[in-house]
C-alpha cells in the first residue's frame, strides 16, 4: 500500500477521506450507498452490496443507467480477481445494409436502432449466483421500495435530469419515445431537486427480476414485452436475442505500473486504452504533479492510446491485433518515442510491426467489487418499454458502418464499450476498486487517478478532487476551471489547444476504496456528484 501525503493538497477541501473497518460502499447517490451498506449489515457480503447498490442506482440515478443497461464488474474474493462482461451483442436481425436502408450513414444515437441486448439484470443474477450470500429477492428489495414509494431528487441528479429532458424534448419526436416522457416527466416537466419521483412499473419489473433470477427479463414476460414494443416500433431486437444472452466471465488484463498491477476488463471495453497509456507513461519519471512536463506527457500518452483504441477495440475475437501486442513493452517503447516537446496529432500504430454509474464495495472479510453500469449518453436510447420502467441503452451507437473497420456493425457482435471498472493490486494482494464514469473520459480518469495515487501519493479523496483534463480530439484538451492557469498557458505554448470547461462539462465522477496493510478501508467519493461513502 502506498504512503499517502497529508490533507494539504489544495484541491481536496470539499470532502474528507472516509475510514472504516467492517464495510464500505462508495457511489454517486447517498441513497444507493446506504442501501448497499444496509445489505452488508444484514449479513450480505461485498458482492451482495454491489448488486443492491447497482439495482438501486437504476431508480435513484436514472440519468446515467437503467434496468436496460449494460454492466461490467471486477470481483476480488478468496485472493483472486474475477472479471464479468455483461455487455450485450447487436440483434441478429441488424446489419450495416439494414441501417443504411433506414436512411442512416452513421449509427444513430436514439431510437431502437442503437439498442443492443441489455446485460445489467443478467449481471446481478450471475454475481448473486456465483458469489452472493443473500437471496437476490432480499438484495433487490431496497431498489424496489424506492421505485414503489419514491424518493426526493438530489441537486446534481436534478440538474442532469433537466438537461436530458430539454435535449430529449428537441430530438425525440416519434411515438416510440412517448413512454420515456410518461415515465421520467409525468407532469410534462422534469422533477426538481427535493421533489418526489416514483415509478411503479419500475418496481414491478425489479420484483420480477428478483423473483425469477432475471429469467423473466430474458426468457419470460418481460422479454415478451420488450419484443412486442420493438416490433411495434420497427426495432431489430427480438426475444430470441434476449433468450440467447448470457454474461461472460473473462480474465482481467493488466499492466504493472511502478510495482502496482492495474487491472481492467478486456475488450470490448475501453479499459485497454488506460493500460496502453500507463504502459507508455511508466517509461518516464515524474517528480512533481503540478508541472507542464507531467501534464504534457500524460496528454500525449492518452492521445496515442485512444488512437489505437478507436482503431482496434471491438469484440475481442474480432480485433485485428491482440491485447498482448498492444500492451507489449516493445510497442510501448515505440509509442513513447513519439512524444516530444510539442503536441502531436494522434495516429494509430501497428503493434504487429517490429449517462454511467460507478460503485465500489468492500466488506470486512476481504471481498471487494468494482462495478460499473450504464445506459450511455445519459438516459440512453430514449426508449422505455411501456409500463415497465425499462430504459434501454444505446450502446450500438459506437458501431461503425464502415465494412473495413474492426468495430463494424455485425449481427450478434459486441461494440466498443466505454464503461470500465478498475482495480489495483500490489504483490498479489488487493489494494482496491476504483473507477471514473463518463463516456470517453473514463480511461483518462483512470490514468489520472492511478498516477495521483502511485506517483504523487494522494489519498483517495485528494486523488479524486484533483483538477482533471480530458483530451477531446486532435490537439484539443479541455481542462477544469480549477486547473492551474499557468500550466494551461504553458501547454498552449507546446501546441495544445486548451479549452476551459464549463459547469456542464463531463470530467467524470469517480469512487475509490483502498484497503491498507492493517485491513482498514479508505474511501473517497467525487466532489463532482452527489456521492457518498457509506461505512461502518
Amino acid at each position: 500500500m502506498t504512503h499517502f501525503d497529508a490533507m494539504e493538497y489544495p484541491y481536496a477541501s470539499r470532502r474528507m477521506t472516509t475510514y472504516a473497518k467492517n464495510g464500505m460502499v462508495a457511489t454517486s447517490q447517498p441513497l444507493a450507498a446506504q442501501a448497499g451498506l444496509d445489505i452488508l449489515k444484514k449479513g450480505g457480503n461485498a458482492i451482495d452490496a454491489a448488486i443492491a447498490t447497482a439495482a438501486c442506482l437504476t431508480v435513484v440515478e436514472p440519468t446515467g443507467n437503467g434496468i436496460g443497461s449494460d454492466a461490467f464488474a471486477l470481483v476480488w474474493t478468496n485472493g483472486k480477481l474475477h472479471g464479468l462482461n455483461a455487455s450485450g451483442p447487436a440483434p441478429q436481425a441488424i446489419s450495416i445494409e439494414a441501417v443504411k436502408a433506414a436512411g442512416h450513414e452513421t449509427m444513430p444515437a436514439y431510437g431502437w436502432i442503437p439498442v443492443t441486448v441489455p446485460g445489467a439484470p443478467a449481471a446481478w443474477a450471475e454475481l448473486s449466483r456465483r458469489f452472493g450470500r443473500l437471496p437476490l429477492a432480499d438484495v433487490l428489495k431496497p431498489a424496489i421500495e424506492y421505485a414503489e414509494n419514491g424518493y426526493p431528487l438530489s441537486p446534481t441528479l436534478a440538474r442532469y435530469w433537466a438537461a436530458a429532458f430539454n435535449k430529449y424534448s428537441q430530438v425525440l419526436s416519434g411515438e416510440e419515445f412517448a413512454p420515456w416522457f410518461a415515465t421520467f416527466a409525468p407532469d410534462g416537466r422534469p422533477p426538481k431537486a427535493g421533489e418526489i419521483w416514483r415509478s411503479p412499473g419500475h418496481a414491478e419489473t425489479l420484483r420480477q427480476i428478483a423473483e425469477t433470477g432475471a429469467e423473466s427479463f430474458y426468457r419470460g414476460e418481460l422479454a415478451e414485452k420488450i419484443d412486442a414494443f420493438s416490433r411495434q416500433c420497427g426495432g431489430f431486437l427480438r426475444k430470441e436475442d434476449l433468450a440467447a444472452y448470457r454474461p461472460e466471465w473473462v480474465k482481467p488484463i493488466s499492466v504493472n505500473y511502478r510495482g502496482y498491477d492495474v487491472w481492467e476488463i478486456p475488450p470490448n471495453g475501453q479499459g485497454l486504452v488506460a493500460l496502453i497509456a500507463l504502459n507508455i507513461l511508466k517509461g518516464f519519471a515524474f517528480g512533481e504533479k503540478e508541472t507542464v512536463d507531467t501534464y504534457h506527457k500524460q496528454i500525449e500518452a492518452m492521445k496515442l492510446a485512444f488512437a489505437d483504441g478507436f482503431r482496434y477495440i471491438t469484440q475481442q475475437d474480432k480485433m485485428s491485433v491482440t491485447v498482448g501486442e498492444l500492451l507489449s513493452d516493445r510497442y510501448a517503447d515505440e509509442r513513447r518515442h513519439l512524444i516530444g516537446e510539442r503536441a502531436l496529432m494522434p495516429e494509430p500504430g501497428d503493434p504487429r510491426s517490429s449517462g454511467t454509474v460507478y460503485l465500489a464495495t468492500a466488506d470486512g472479510e476481504g471481498n471487494m467489487v468494482s462495478f460499473i453500469q450504464s445506459n450511455y449518453m445519459g438516459f440512453g436510447s430514449g426508449i422505455v418499454v411501456p409500463g415497465t420502467g425499462i430504459a434501454l441503452q444505446n450502446r450500438g451507437h459506437n458501431f461503425s458502418l464502415d465494412p473495413a473497420h474492426d468495430n463494424r456493425l455485425e449481427p450478434g457482435k459486441k461494440t466498443y464499450h466505454t464503461i470500465i471498472p478498475g482495480f489495483l493490486t500490489k504483490d498479489g494482494k488487493a489494494v482496491g476498486p476504483f473507477g471514473v464514469m463518463g463516456g470517453f473520459m473514463q480511461p483518462q480518469g483512470h490514468v489520472q487517478v492511478v498516477m495521483n495515487t502511485v506517483d504523487f501519493h494522494l489519498n483517495p479523496q485528494a486523488a479524486l478532487d484533483a483538477p482533471r483534463w480530458q483530451w477531446l480530439e486532435g490537439k484539443t484538451v479541455e481542462v477544469e476551471r480549477h486547473f492551474p492557469e499557468h500550466i494551461a498557458l504553458a501547454l498552449e505554448q507546446k501546441g495544445h489547444r486548451i479549452k476551459w470547461g464549463s459547469f456542464s462539462s463531463n470530467f467524470g465522477r469517480g469512487q475509490i476504496i483502498w484497503r491498507d496493510e492493517n485491513g482498514v478501508l479508505i474511501g473517497g467519493t467525487d466532489m463532482r456528484t452527489d456521492g457518498c461513502v457509506a461505512a461502518w
